[in-house]
């Protein structure tokens, strides 16, 4: 059977065919329905309108809905408007990025590594690390193609950097493009939604540059394993690499300004964290700001304050930039704050009408859950009546994966009484719960349960659990305090044994 033309069918017959290619245009991977280009298939140009350009012409298509980036709301909301009927279209630049930062580079990739950690025993370090690396890049690999099939034949899925060229127009480069490249295509869109997420921050530190210093995202593929590595950074992530690293088998310097480990968390709750970290074989430097990296000895030595930490390797971990720089929002007219961040309002719209941001983007708490509840905002806004907005959130929970793992919601104590409440604190090291066997069942019996409750009302203000399973309790607290319960509605619960959940019986 002979292949048809573009010119035999209408634009909309090949938006949803699920197999349908697009011609390569210089680096530019243009995706309709879900298929990367090669040198075979339906021409993408014999779909467009064309502008002039210095080079020729510059496709033109226009979409209902374009998604900038690849993050969990953006993809979800484009698999969302597209079953209602929308015309929708996703750019990303980087096909390494399908299924967002969450599944290639992030919460998924790490926990699977940190999991591996944990169960190293006496392997060799470096063996180990590296079977462990390709067991991670086999099951992310898995996942993003899993991302991709998702949306393939409902979304138009082109490759490619976007930049706006007006309030509803992007034009869409070769992802490779430097400046003063031309625009491969040229989209239109009545809706646009921002979803471009962040990086890893590179501060401005002599010798950042030098090889074997890591970001978040390259020292996943460490090469070769470090038997020395010094982090730059006490923050959450800074942690949970140092957990991972060192139960993979490195020596762990961790250094930070701050005068405690992790300062927005209680006071007894950090030492908690402390202690077992350094009972593990985890250092800290603390107090200390760095003041450059240089290669000594085949290895790093990082200056911070009157401390020379000498080491294999350094991962600077010191917080995340949005990724707006390159995005053109001037052209657009779209705000940002001081800090990159777009501006948005309580239903994520920017200032510019019709165009939202989602993620890590707009400014809010970097989790994925808060991007997805950032879909049900916009899909909301879009589609339904306009009511949820982000005030509508109470009670986000975190959790840091640590081992055990370091989950909180709601108040600290110390925010607490600062807030003026009469405040009542049920505390208990989790070794000496007698009614939560659990934990030493699996030989972890190391944490701390915290419960901040109103003494007047009883209502629970916050909790920060240090213990195992606390990524799972923290969401029954969350829903806890959601639904107006009281402590003692956690401590009379009926819950299965022996489960983690017993710490509501004993501590509270």
């Amino acid at each position: 059977m002979p292949r048809k033309s573009v010119s035999d069918m209408t634009f909309e017959s090949i938006y949803r065919m699920p197999i349908q290619k697009a011609e390569r245009r210089g680096r530019t991977r243009a995706v309709l329905a879900g298929k990367p280009c090669d040198d075979a298939g339906y021409s993408l140009s014999r779909l467009c309108k064309t502008l002039p350009s210095k080079g020729g012409t510059m496709e033109r298509m226009k979409f209902d809905v374009l998604v900038i980036g690849w993050g969990k709301a953006g993809k979800t909301l484009a698999g969302k408007l597209a079953g209602a009927g929308k015309k929708v279209a996703l750019v990303e630049k980087s096909s390494t990025m399908y299924g967002g930062t969450c599944i290639n580079i992030a919460c998924v990739p790490t926990k699977t590594l940190i999991t591996s950690a944990e169960r190293r025993g006496d392997a060799d370090p470096a063996t180990y690390f590296a079977e462990s690396v390709a067991h991670r890049d086999a099951f992310i690999s898995k996942l993003r193609a899993a991302n991709h099939s998702m949306l393939e034949g409902k979304v138009a899925l082109i490759d490619g950097r976007a930049q706006f060229t007006g309030p509803h127009t992007v034009a869409v480069f070769a992802p490779e493009a430097g400046d003063g490249a031309e625009a491969e295509l040229s989209i239109e869109a009545e809706t646009i939604i921002i979803n471009t997420g962040a990086f890893p921050a590179h501060p401005p530190i002599p010798g950042i540059d030098l090889p074997h210093v890591y970001d978040s995202t390259t020292v996943q593929h460490a090469d070769p394993f470090p038997g020395r590595l010094t982090i730059i950074g006490g923050s959450f992530i800074g942690l949970e690499f140092a957990t991972m690293f060192n139960e993979f088998g490195s020596e762990v310097t961790v250094i930070d300004p701050a005068e405690r480990l992790m300062p927005r968390v209680d006071e007894d709750v950090a030492a908690s964290v402390r202690e077992t970290m350094e009972a593990k074989g985890v250092r800290f430097v603390l107090g200390a700001r760095v003041s450059g990296i240089e290669e000594a000895d085949g290895g790093l030595l990082v200056s911070a304050g009157e401390e020379r930490i000498a080491g294999d390797a350094v991962l600077v971990a010191v917080g995340r930039t949005p990724a707006s720089a390159d995005l053109g929002l001037d052209a657009a007219g779209i705000e940002v704050n001081e800090r990159g961040f777009i501006k948005v309002d309580e239903h994520l719209r920017t200032n510019v009408e019709g165009v939202y941001a989602a993620g890590d983007i707009n400014g809010g708490p970097q989790f994925t859950y808060v991007s997805f509840d950032d879909h049900r905002i916009i899909l909301d806004d879009l589609l339904g009546e306009g009511a949820r907005t982000r005030d509508d959130r109470v009670a986000v929970p975190w959790c840091a994966f640590l081992n055990p793992p370091l989950a909180s919601v709601g108040m600290t104590e110390a925010e607490a009484r600062e807030a003026g409440h009469d405040v009542r604190v049920a505390k208990a090291d989790i070794a000496k719960i007698p009614v939560m066997p659990r934990p030493k069942i699996l030989g972890n019996p190391a944490g701390m349960a915290k419960f901040v409750v109103d003494a007047e009302t009883d209502k629970i203000l916050g909790a920060t659990l240090y213990c195992v399973d606390s990524q799972e309790l923290i969401n029954t607290v969350a829903l806890a305090i959601r639904l107006g319960a009281t402590a003692a509605d956690l401590r009379d619960g009926i819950w299965t044994h022996p489960s983690s959940s017993e710490v509501f019986n004993g501590v509270l």
